[in-house]
């Protein structure tokens, strides 16, 4: 028996306030009844004389929020219940058209054979049009087939394969225009983004089949030519030299297009200190691939900045903040500013003043810097002075410096307790995740060591080393664990007060171990906590994400600061929390069980620390 079959190629996008005759991804469905007079009596609301006015209201009788949210916010029906200028044989008109323009948006959801009525019942001087909807069965991805032309094909097989895994679609899944859509965009990027800037779909095609209800997808992409990069053009430079873009550039002409590296490119200009705002443009004309000029527009900031801002954090609590910056220090462009930052528990105050870029991005700095912390019955005061040579690449930084320690510790017993060092030290990160902002997967990394010898501006020989890293492992399609680790080691033949306070370890708070005051686990005497001279934290998260932005999680910490192992104690926490992927960041609430002081805390944390 011969069966039905639509064919899906294209789709005009629905807009509210208009009836159109609607496909899925571009069936061209015909008019039926309804159609025609949906359009001619929508064309009457602006031609018909206002005689008596119809007051209504509109109910949406229809199984499913996201339907019935559909219905109410695109029927013309209930969009002009709203205006009190409608009169009855407007209303009349609108009512005709109701089930036609129901069938066209149930469609882009994937449901071909919806049953609907409406009634219309009078209470008092107002009508209530309610609109009965039964969607039927909804029609299911029964298969789907990607299918490459182009260089692609010997290139860079690699390539399909990627773009396979970006088409979101799977066979059994509910088949919906949006999703369609979002598909084939995802994939087509996902092929654009290296190598195959002018890629296309030159064909897509979805099947309908109403009377098995399945969609049998194809999308055919024309890879085009590899791309190559050529020189930089940069415009929009009138302060501050263009020799910094270029010395911070890391692409070379000849290397095959990605967006990876262009967005690195963006990043390493937007991280100087004299640019507000970066452009790339890079053009796709696939008749010309070879040594495409990367054209970057910049917006310079003036010469003088003052910045501001207020916050709250669980672990240090409210606090202002403030910078001012020179940008044109000597004439040269080299960056001078000043910062400072008050916290109820903590201060501190910075003076920088660094060299342009040179090639490569290395960038030269001296700073002098000073921090008062008054935390869990201990202050400590640190003063610090150096210089440091630092340079940012596509997924690590390297920062080398040679500060001078000088820090004075307060507790509850005994005499304050100064100490000096003079510590050359070397520190890494990398980043290796999909999403800088939002990471589903993949891994952060830091680590730093160091060391001082006693008589060179030193009190006492020491060498100290520090790591942290966090995991990200998706868990199918909404899941996510994350796993965090956290060492730290002073190695020295003396005490722990022998090294300056702020290159000890203490424990707890939102980024350590949650349950527990903010570095409020160390080495307790009469109630002052002292830093320590080793660290380890770890915990492990799992989260599961009910919407893009909205997610759950539930959470396991441990960990311990101590001046020798043998004396440890390890502190444990557990809770629950609340996931935000906030325009300005992760944004987590948390409310954490210390076990050892079964104590109840909360936390709140915005963006990853590291």
């Amino acid at each position: 028996m011969a069966r039905s079959v639509s064919t899906v190629q294209c789709c005009k996008e629905q807009r509210p306030g208009r009836t159109r005759a609607r496909g899925i991804a571009g069936v061209r469905a015909r008019p039926r009844g309804g159609g025609w007079v949906a359009a001619l009596g929508l064309c009457a609301l602006g031609t018909l004389p206002l005689a008596a006015h119809a007051r209504y209201s509109v109910d949406i009788d229809a199984s499913g929020y996201s339907l019935r949210k559909l219905l109410k916010e695109h029927l013309d029906l209930s969009r002009f219940a709203r205006r009190d200028d409608i009169s009855d044989e407007q209303f009349d008109f609108l009512l005709t058209a109701t089930p036609q323009q129901v069938r066209d948006l149930l469609a882009t959801r994937g449901y071909f054979s919806p049953v609907v009525r409406t009634d219309v019942a009078q209470h008092d001087k107002e009508k209530v049009a309610t609109v009965h909807v039964d969607p039927g069965p909804q029609t299911l991805v029964s298969s789907i087939h990607l299918t490459f032309t182009g260089p692609v094909l010997t290139e860079d097989p690699e390539r399909q394969g990627e773009t396979r895994r970006a088409f979101a679609l799977r066979a059994g899944e509910p088949f919906t225009q949006d999703d369609w859509n979002a598909s084939k965009n995802a994939s087509l990027k996902t092929l654009q983004a290296k190598r195959y800037l002018g890629a296309k779909i030159s064909r897509s095609q979805a099947r309908i089949d109403p009377r098995t209800r399945t969609a049998d997808l194809s999308v055919t992409y024309d890879s085009g030519p590899t791309f190559t990069l050529g020189q930089l053009d940069v415009s929009g430079t009138r302060r501050y030299p263009e020799r910094i873009i270029y010395n911070v550039n890391p692409l070379k002409p000849g290397e095959i297009y990605s967006a990876d590296r262009i967005a690195e490119l963006q990043r390493q200009v937007q991280n100087t200190p004299y640019f507000a705002s970066v452009a790339i443009d890079v053009g796709n004309d696939v008749k010309q691939p070879e040594s495409v000029p990367v054209h970057i527009k910049v917006s310079e900031y003036q010469y003088n900045l003052v910045r501001s801002g207020i916050g709250y954090s669980s672990d240090t609590g409210a606090h202002i903040q403030g910078a001012y910056s020179y940008l044109d220090v000597f004439g040269k462009a080299w960056a001078f500013s000043a910062s400072g930052r008050l916290e109820q528990q903590q201060q501190y105050g910075q003076l920088q003043l660094s060299m342009p870029p040179e090639p490569r991005g290395w960038t030269n700095t001296f700073l002098a810097s000073y921090t008062r912390t008054d935390l869990s019955g201990t202050v400590i005061y640190s003063a610090r002075f150096g210089a440091q040579r630092t340079r940012s690449s596509q997924n690590i930084d390297y920062t080398y410096q040679i500060l001078f320690y000088d820090d004075r510790l307060d507790q509850n017993v005994g005499g304050p307790n100064v100490s000096r060092a003079l510590v050359p030290a070397w520190q890494w990160t990398r980043r290796n995740v999909d999403d800088p902002v939002f990471p589903r997967s993949g891994n952060l990394l830091h680590a730093e060591a160091g060391f001082a010898v006693k008589g060179v501006m030193t009190d006492q020989t020491f060498a100290r080393a520090y790591a942290h890293g966090r995991q990200y492992l998706p868990i199918g399609r909404r899941d996510i664990v994350v796993i965090r680790a956290e060492l730290g080691s002073v190695f020295t033949s003396g005490g722990s007060l022998g090294v300056p306070a702020s290159l000890l370890f203490r424990a707890g708070g939102a980024d350590s171990v949650r349950g527990y005051a903010y570095q409020s686990i160390g080495n307790d005497v009469a109630g002052s906590v002292l830093p320590t001279k080793y660290l380890m934290t770890g915990g492990g998260e799992y989260q599961h994400w009910f919407t893009r932005d909205w997610g759950a999680a539930v959470f396991y910490d441990v960990g311990t600061a101590t001046d020798s192992w043998a004396e440890k104690t390890f502190f444990q926490g557990v809770g629950v929390g609340v996931r935000w992927r906030s325009p300005v960041g992760p944004i987590n609430v948390d409310l954490a069980y210390g076990l050892r002081n079964r104590s109840i805390r909360p936390d709140l944390t915005l963006g990853i620390a590291f």
